[in-house]
């Protein structure tokens, strides 16, 4: 359910028009230079992502597999639903909505403990390698996938900005409200 949540909100995001998260910017690019989906433009990157496990020896579960196929896939079922915004406010608010729903959707998924997705597991792989701080880690993958993505045509605007700045105090709200209905 929370990977579905996920994916459904990076459709809303890709709707609004202004800007998406990181890894989306690079799913669109990939789109714009194949004429794949997004969906399947972020499930080659899953993959790809998953294949830079070996050298940094992660092992993945099945939330990884998961993850991988459930974002991408509701990603383009959802997409022909969301409605494409034109109008500043209006794209502001959808990705407002696609940021909770991907920090709602991440809560879910996180506190299922059934593998770290294939970004999060290259992330704490190659710090546990390496042992640079998880944050200049992150920083650093981040910034490399938007900066290619962007060069190949993905969508970097406001909505990226956004979701730089406000998905991780919305998913520790989120997460705080998800481990206050565990049993």
């Amino acid at each position: 359910m929370g990977l579905w949540i996920f994916g459904t909100g990076e459709a809303i995001l890709i709707g609004s028009g202004i800007g998406v998260s990181p890894w989306t910017v690079l799913a669109q690019g990939i789109s714009e230079q194949s004429n794949f989906t997004v969906g399947l433009s972020t499930f080659i990157v899953g993959v790809l992502v998953l294949l830079f496990w070996i050298p940094i020896r992660e092992i993945p579960g099945i939330g990884t597999i998961s993850n991988i196929i459930l974002i991408s896939i509701s990603i383009d079922v959802m997409t022909p639903f969301i409605p494409q915004q034109s109008i500043l406010f209006p794209q502001i608010i959808q990705a407002l909505t696609g940021i909770i729903f991907v920090a709602i959707g991440s809560a879910f998924y996180l506190t299922a403990n059934l593998g770290p997705g294939p970004r999060d597991g290259w992330m704490t792989g190659i710090q546990k390698r390496t042992n640079w701080p998880i944050g200049r880690v992150r920083a650093g993958i981040e910034i490399l996938v938007l900066s290619i993505g962007t060069f190949l045509g993905g969508t970097f605007g406001l909505g990226t900005i956004m979701f730089a700045i406000g998905i991780g105090p919305i998913l520790a709200i989120c997460l705080g409200m998800v481990k206050r209905w565990e049993i």
